[in-house]
């Protein structure tokens, strides 16, 4: 099934290394702090660290030198998509997600499978039944799914993960800023039933029109 998969903290610390490249934090030559100090900078253990400088260090951004320490050897990094999209505020993200939803639910439309069709109705049955218990969070994550489900079938690799990275920001808004009320999800259920309907029905410009109608009133 498609599940919201957060990030390793590894991943987190090596993006963090990243940022402070690209802003020259950190310039070519500079040695990095050792492990105990990097550990308390981002709060998390050796293990995290070490695999964190294993990620750069195979992209050829680190080189470590055994009993000396790890430098910097290369400048030539991009800021992940990722880390772009936690940084976004959350209405550049939404401006993304508007951009592409209609698109991504017109080819899961067309492109679907069965299977896939399967997990999306899950995630749409789970997400009314949390709503009308008033399980806040189990039905913010369900809704998420439910979209997300929904990328997964679009047929489209990139599209899917600009989705699912933007998506983890919006269920972080959710959590943040609903309150742990679940009326508004009550509320839309009907027209979430009918994209899940346009999208069994392969009619990919009604699953468009609903998709843009559904994002519309995030705004």
């Amino acid at each position: 099934m498609s599940v919201i998969q957060k990030k390793s903290l590894a991943q987190e610390v090596a993006d963090r290394l990243i940022a402070g490249i690209i802003a020259k934090e950190y310039t070519i030559g500079d040695q990095l702090p050792i492990e105990p100090e990097l550990m308390k900078m981002y709060g998390v253990g050796r293990s995290s660290i070490r695999e964190a400088i294993k990620i750069l260090s195979i992209q050829g951004v680190l080189r470590v030198q055994q009993g000396v320490g790890t430098f910097v050897v290369s400048d030539n990094v991009q800021e992940s998509l990722e880390s772009q999209i936690n940084r976004a505020e959350i209405e550049e993200v939404l401006e993304v997600r508007s951009l592409i939803e209609a698109k991504i639910a017109a080819k899961a439309a067309l492109h679907h499978h069965e299977d896939e069709l399967k997990i999306i109705k899950s995630y749409l049955d789970l997400r009314g039944i949390m709503a009308e218990k008033n399980q806040a969070l189990e039905c913010y994550e369900a809704d998420i799914n439910f979209h997300v489900s929904i990328a997964e079938a679009c047929g489209n690799p990139l599209l899917k993960e600009i989705y699912k990275i933007a998506s983890k920001q919006v269920m972080r808004t959710f959590e943040n800023g609903h309150n742990n009320n679940t009326d508004a999800f009550k509320a839309s259920h009907e027209l979430h039933t009918s994209l899940y309907h346009s999208i069994k029905d392969r009619d990919a410009d009604r699953a468009a029109h609903i998709a843009q109608q559904i994002i519309d009133k995030l705004f």
